[in-house]
């Protein structure tokens, strides 16, 4: 939010430099996040002086140039070269000297330097209106009346303002300063405590406002008083629609906002000094003479201020006219109610709307305007029928006319904000550090919060209603605190804490264990929100649509859903990073997705883990090697080796999850734990992802730890060798290793200790439809040493084993 300094000093008397004011906003939570320095005409003149031309000739080598010797008040005139048809002797001009930069109306810029143009030395420019941001003509040099006086500057001539705006990180609970006015306030208050500075806050009187006549009177009717609990209307008639005055436009352009005519510059004015959003309609386009305030039936049709043509929803508050909507409440305006240069008469409102009316409203159709953006927070209630009176009175100031009706109200009551009990003793106490009762009182004053009653150090306080975020007496603490100044509580030397002797669920240090080995393995962890996009929740069948968990106040449709799988989060981040060069990605994230299940919510904590490209960044010592999905699976059982999981209680079956286009499922019973593989082409497309392969695993990671050995086994070392036996199999395509290696446990329990894949081959040489494995089985016996009669036994008995259950051949 932009707020200007010129505008904050219209009503509070301000000695502070700039430089102070943005300390003090920065101190009690308006933080400016960035300075900028305005001029009502861009470089503000600077270098520009008035001139008058004392002589001039033909250029002897160019008919369409004159030589001119022209003054500028110094002890020389400069020699100055000119094209412009009307230069004449006695001309007063603008001229602007070497080392000027100017700035055209079309924003080129360029500077004046000392030259010979065809020949003859130029020592400045003579100035066109459009050549210095004057104006748009481009007929000939500004031409001065004779009585200015030589050497003037051109910005004083002209009148430059310049001004210095702060750049404020508004928060949302800080709707009572979403105004110049509310920012006055809040300097006001601040000033008080900390400089000893009694300022009274100053703005225009609407006391002896009246109507000149009642000629043009529009009646209103409220049909629903939740969504508008007060609605001001009021008529101006006789106007004349032009550009505003020079001091209400550069007021708008210092805060960013672009001039229209001085009717809706007028209404934007109000809305950034006091906060009140106001709209004003063309009286004659109020079919009916009336107005009034309703909701609509669903997909009714309504053509907004852009020319979009947008479908209501039957909770979208609208102003109508006897006949059709108008405008959407405290949102936009409608194409065929506003403004135009042939208005004569206008309609104008200023309401207070129900902020979750229209939040819910802005956010349904994606529309976000200043108004929107103060009546979702929230304004002050009370300040509607004043920001209306001054308007009108602006209006009929500036635009001419007589104000044609009384002011429409159709709740004149005063707004009430929040009772709150307000304990010096336990405020001290939340704060760390007394407040003398004089401070508190000061402070509470200059923020306009009254203090109805003090009983001793408990005192009854009444709050404004423009605070809509000061409801509790924690929250009065804050307004004290942050006025004080956080800086003037001292540091305490001592340190107060207890130690419990509490042990971490197994499921954070799991959690820190596992991050620490991905991490020194070279993994990268990621951290993302858990609303994603409302089209991810259609990019997997594994999930109902019902099933997805849908938020009720989406920011946008990118945070419409909360996710229900982490793979959506660590591929959005691959994406991210892979288009932009990072070709060689291990990443990994722990989070919660979020599930719905017979109208109950489930939330569920997962680890995500994708990799792509090389496992390693390219090195003359190491050849390339791919992060393939056996990388994944290695990461993984370095996983479950540092949890001390026991995954021989997982089965392991090819997976049917649409995220991959092949991997695995690991199992227990018929629960999947994890799954993992190389991602579709088509989950790779939704993510724009256009690296060959990435490879992801995911874990229900509560679920995983319920696997750990809450023990750990130690025995001392074997006693007894070791004994090697390899097989190469040639078996079908479909056969995976985690069969075999489940089938060789189940054969031998007593004498096996490890099975290893340590050759695949498919190609050249073996029948269509079958692969060749190569496993190596570690065999002993912890009693004795195992003779070669006992291994070829138990390798005849695998071998026997895989022949009937896959339909193994040994490979000769």
């Amino acid at each position: 939010m932009k707020i200007s300094y010129n505008w904050l000093s219209q009503y509070i008397h301000l000695d502070e430099s700039t430089e102070e004011v943005s300390e003090l906003l920065t101190s009690i939570g308006l933080e400016v996040e960035g300075v900028d320095h305005f001029e009502s005409i861009k470089g503000g003149l600077k270098g520009l002086v008035v001139g008058e031309v004392l002589e001039k000739w033909q250029h002897p080598n160019a008919d369409r140039l004159n030589c001119t010797k022209v003054s500028v008040g110094g002890a020389e005139p400069l020699s100055i070269v000119c094209g412009a048809p009307n230069v004449e002797v006695g001309h007063k001009v603008i001229v602007a000297v070497v080392g000027t930069i100017l700035y055209a109306e079309n924003g080129d810029s360029f500077e004046i330097k000392k030259s010979k143009i065809r020949g003859e030395v130029s020592e400045g420019m003579v100035c066109a209106e459009d050549e210095i941001g004057l104006g748009a003509s481009d007929d000939g040099i500004m031409v001065l009346p004779k009585e200015t006086a030589v050497g003037t500057s051109a910005a004083e001539l002209f009148k430059v303002e310049t001004d210095t705006v702060f750049e404020i990180g508004l928060t949302p609970n800080r709707a009572d300063a979403a105004s110049h006015y509310g920012v006055a306030r809040d300097l006001k208050a601040v000033l008080a405590q900390r400089k000893n500075k009694s300022i009274a806050l100053c703005r225009p009187s609407m006391n002896d406002f009246k109507p000149d006549n009642t000629n043009l009177t529009i009646p209103v009717a409220v049909e629903n008083t939740e969504a508008c609990p007060r609605y001001v209307g009021v008529t101006i008639s006789n106007i004349e629609v032009a550009p505003s005055p020079d001091w209400l436009q550069n007021r708008l352009k210092a805060v960013g906002v672009r001039p229209i005519n001085n009717v809706v510059d007028i209404t934007n004015y109000i809305n950034h000094a006091f906060g009140q959003p106001l709209h004003a309609f063309d009286a004659s386009k109020i079919e009916g003479g009336k107005v009034v305030v309703k909701t609509m039936p669903s997909d009714t049709k309504f053509t907004t201020l852009d020319n979009v043509e947008r479908s209501l929803n039957d909770n979208d508050l609208m102003i109508c006219n006897a006949t059709k909507g108008m405008c959407i409440a405290g949102v936009f305006g409608g194409a065929d109610s506003g403004v135009t240069n042939e208005t004569t008469a206008v309609f104008l409102e200023a309401a207070y709307f129900n902020s979750v009316w229209v939040r819910k409203t802005a956010k349904r159709h994606a529309i976000h305007s200043d108004a929107s953006f103060r009546f979702e927070r929230g304004i002050d209630p009370n300040i509607t029928a004043y920001a209306a009176k001054l308007a009108a009175q602006m209006i009929k100031d500036i635009a001419g006319g007589e104000i044609s009706s009384n002011v429409s109200d159709t709740n004149d009551t005063f707004f009430p904000g929040f009772e709150v009990n307000y304990r010096l003793d336990k405020a001290n106490a939340f704060i760390g550090h007394p407040i003398p009762e004089a401070d508190t009182q000061t402070i509470l004053e200059g923020l306009d919060i009254e203090i109805v009653e003090k009983n001793g150090s408990d005192w009854k306080l009444s709050i404004p209603a423009f605070k809509v975020d000061v409801t509790r007496e924690a929250d009065v603490v804050e307004e004290v605190l942050r006025v004080y100044g956080y800086d003037a509580i001292p540091f305490t030397t001592q340190i107060k804490s207890s130690i419990g002797d509490i042990k971490p669920p197994a499921a954070t240090l799991a959690r820190t264990a596992t991050k620490e080995l991905l991490v020194g393995n070279g993994f990268l962890e990621c951290m993302s929100n858990s609303m994603v996009d409302v089209e991810y929740g259609s990019l997997s069948k594994e999930w109902e649509e019902q099933a997805i968990v849908a938020v009720n106040n989406p920011l946008s449709s990118e945070m419409g859903i909360m996710r229900p799988a982490m793979v959506f989060s660590v591929l959005q981040s691959s994406s991210y990073n892979l288009n932009r060069q990072q070709n060689n990605l291990k990443l990994f994230e722990f989070g919660n997705v979020y599930r719905k299940t017979d109208s109950k919510f489930k939330e569920e904590e997962r680890l995500g883990i994708a990799v792509s490209g090389m496992q390693i960044s390219e090195s003359w010592r190491i050849g390339d090697t791919p992060a393939d999905f056996n990388f994944l699976h290695g990461t993984l059982e370095q996983i479950s080796q540092r949890l001390g999981v026991n995954t021989s209680k997982l089965s392991a079956d090819q997976t049917s999850n649409d995220w991959f286009s092949f991997g695995m499922d690991w199992k227990l019973g018929d629960k999947v734990i994890m799954s993992g593989g190389q991602v579709s082409t088509g989950l790779k497309k939704a993510f724009d992802i256009k690296q060959k392969e990435v490879y992801y695993l995911e874990i229900r990671w509560a679920d995983l730890v319920k696997l750990r050995q809450e023990t750990i086994n130690v025995g001392e070392l074997p006693k007894y060798p070791a004994v090697r036996r390899d097989l190469a199999l040639l078996i079908d395509q479909a056969v995976e290793y985690a069969q075999l290696e489940k089938l060789a446990f189940q054969t031998e329990r007593k004498l096996l200790e490890t099975v290893s894949l340590f050759d695949v081959y498919e190609g050249k040489g073996l029948p269509s439809g079958k692969k060749s494995y190569a496993l190596a089985f570690k065999l002993r016996d912890q009693n004795k040493t195992l003779t070669d009669k006992e291994v070829d036994k138990t390798m005849s008995r695998l071998l026997e084993r895989f022949k009937r259950e896959v339909g193994a051949e040994l490979r000769g």
